[in-house]
Formats: structure tokens, sequence, C-alpha cells
């Protein structure tokens, strides 16, 4: 999905309530209008991952220490959500870069990946690896 994914379900939404609307349809306008505007603001640029506090730029993580870990992501993704959840209290201790708000870090990703913005990109010991495993990020914030 790209950074505008949002608005074209939002307008596809939009005409399936028109739809169901004008046939008078009222529950099915009801619940889809809920779940379009609920998908929508998941896919959102806007939307945060719960508990991603610790944010920075591509420039500072570049000032960092090799010891840090810095982990790219966007919102809407499901890996970068999945490794959120399963660093729990530790993904504080990360750096959160979002490369929908900082053109140097898409540029970054994609040079690492082939000329894609695959994330999550995750930096550890100063090496790039592209939808790593969370346990592995886990020990690497744990040690």
């Amino acid at each position: 999905m790209n950074r505008y994914s949002w608005l074209l379900i939002l307008a596809a939404c939009g005409y399936a309530v028109y739809t169901s609307v004008a046939t008078e349809h009222w529950t099915n306008a009801a619940i889809i209008g809920v779940l379009g505007v609920g998908l929508a603001w998941w896919v959102s640029p806007l939307r945060r991952p719960s508990g991603i506090t610790n944010t920075t730029s591509h420039r500072e993580a570049q000032q960092m220490s090799d010891q840090s870990v810095v982990v790219y992501w966007r919102p809407g993704c499901g890996f970068c959500s999945r490794l959120r959840s399963t660093l729990g209290k530790q993904a504080d201790q990360a750096k959160w870069i979002n490369i929908w708000e900082d053109k140097e870090a898409a540029a970054f990703v994609r040079s690492v990946n082939d000329g894609n913005e695959v994330v999550p990109t995750v930096v550890m010991d100063g090496i790039p690896v592209t939808n790593p495993n969370p346990k592995v990020v886990l020990d690497k914030l744990n040690a």
C-alpha cells in the first residue's frame, strides 16, 4: 500500500455507502461506512502504532552509535505492527523512523532494498536487515 491508499479506500466506501442509501439498505450503509473509515484510518499516514513515542529522523539516526537499534516503518504495515507488539516495552529502546514523514529515511530504505520501500527495515550494529525476526531484534535490545 502506498501513502494515498486511505483516500482510495474512503472514495470506494463512500460510493458503496451512497449506493446502499440510494437503494434504502441503511444497515449496509452504516456498516460499510464504519468499516471504511476504520480501514482508512488504519492505513493512514496519520496513524502511529500505539506506544511508538521514541521517534527520530534518519539524519539523527546516522549520527548515533552502532549499538542503537533503528526501525524504519510506515503506518498500516502489518509487519511493523507485529514487530512493535512482539517487542513490547523494549520497543521504547529502539529509535522509530516513519518513512512517510522522512524522505531521507525512505531513500535509505530504498537503497538497501533494491529500490523498494520494504518495511520494517531494522538497522542493528550498523547493518540493515529487512523484516527481521522480531525475536532477533528483541535479543539485540535486551543485550
